[in-house]
């Protein structure tokens, strides 16, 4: 097994916290002008924060699960987008630190210290059945070709490889094809037009006759199994880091904000004792949100650590928990963080709505992550099994009913 826990959390953190502070600093203008996180992506490639998961041995920073998971919390508090944005990326190295030892894999763990990254491609709309993928990949000469279009292409527009679901043209099996942005055949879009989470980089790929090399196809069943928790995982760490953003904005404002109302209760907003309890309830919240996801993350490093013990039964147990665990943390931070994102101008004033001071950025962006894995069926799924011991939802499709 790859070494973990090389070195301790504080010591990992002070490597990125200078480079989370740029990226705070631009935050606010990025979110007015609609700019593309190019360069905050840029810095974080150059510091080598997308091998924190790859071992030691191999180039990485050998981070566990619980560490990868705080350090996207503090990034999603200097830019929510950005965790989001590299999604894809941690998936599939978690994945390729699931298979065995290979030069292939090794091959992929040299391309990621080199500063490549990975985005996603799965997601499909339009007038489609119930798990209908149209996007096929179909052997050819060198390798194989794909065609096909994606919607909700997370971090694909930072990418320099696009991890895409696809169905095989010969046998008709679900699969995944890594795909080189760098070719003709990719063709990119930044059309999200979702109110919140806009620089994720989440628009149409299209591909035509694109080149997939002959060992960047597998079959979908060999990806690693607490894949659903680890996904959801970067959106709960988005959620806590965007609660510990609220809890810094609403603190700043309140300590420096002077105008106050006649029938307030003190000369000075900060020394306002029902202003302060709004601070203090939003604090509150944030510190349950973060304290949740860092514990449901220990469940993940468990799925993890028991993968390849040959222990079936473990193996299940441990993947039941994780993604239960995962649908709790979503329950709550998804109450908590939208709560915490409207109670923030309780302590403020109509000055703060002002689009210059992108405060509803939080909300909207909180909101959009949340509406990602509907958190309804993830309580119903908590209930069936603390009811009827009956296991999580795994894995799931969306199309269009009968």
């Amino acid at each position: 097994m790859p070494k973990q826990l090389t070195t301790d959390y504080q010591t990992l953190a002070a490597r990125f916290r200078p480079i989370f502070t740029r990226i705070a600093e631009g935050a606010v203008e990025r979110e007015l002008d609609r700019q593309l996180a190019v360069e905050p992506i840029r810095w974080l490639k150059e510091a080598g924060f997308g091998t924190l998961r790859i071992p030691v041995e191999e180039g990485g920073f050998g981070a566990t699960l619980p560490q990868l998971f705080q350090l996207l919390t503090e990034l999603a508090e200097a830019d929510s987008n950005l965790p989001q944005a590299l999604r894809a990326h941690f998936a599939f190295v978690e994945d390729r630190l699931n298979q065995p030892d290979s030069e292939e894999r090794k091959r992929w763990f040299r391309r990621f210290t080199d500063g490549e990254l990975v985005g996603s491609g799965w997601t499909e709309i339009g007038n489609l059945k119930l798990g209908e993928v149209v996007t096929k990949v179909s052997p050819s000469e060198n390798g194989w070709t794909l065609n096909g279009h994606k919607f909700y292409s997370t971090g694909t527009l930072y990418a320099d490889w696009i991890d895409v679901y696809a169905q095989r043209g010969d046998n008709g099996r679900d699969v995944i094809a890594l795909v080189n942005t760098h070719q003709t055949g990719v063709q990119r879009e930044d059309d999200w037009d979702g109110f919140g989470q806009r620089l994720t980089g989440s628009g149409t790929t299209r591909f035509e006759q694109a080149k997939v090399e002959a060992p960047h196809v597998y079959d979908f069943s060999e990806r690693f199994r607490y894949q659903t928790a680890f996904y959801q995982h970067v959106l709960l760490s988005t959620l806590a880091g965007i609660g510990r953003a609220i809890t810094r904005d609403v603190a700043q404002g309140v300590a420096n904000r002077k105008r106050i109302y006649s029938h307030s209760n003190a000369n000075l907003v900060k020394q306002d004792v029902q202003v302060l309890q709004v601070v203090g309830q939003i604090s509150s919240w944030a510190y349950a949100v973060d304290a949740t996801v860092q514990q449901a993350t220990q469940a993940l490093q468990q799925a993890y650590e028991l993968h390849d013990s040959g222990d079936e039964a473990a193996i299940q147990q441990a993947n039941v928990k994780a993604e239960v665990d995962s649908a709790k943390a979503q329950v709550i931070a998804t109450d908590l963080v939208t709560r915490a994102a409207t109670e923030l101008f309780n302590a403020l004033g109509a000055s703060d709505t002002r689009t210059s001071k992108a405060l509803d950025r939080h909300w909207r962006n909180a909101r959009t992550v949340s509406s990602h894995n509907p958190v309804i069926y993830k309580s119903r799924n908590v209930g069936d099994w603390e009811v009827n011991g009956n296991e999580p939802t795994f894995i799931w499709q969306i199309g269009n009913g009968e």
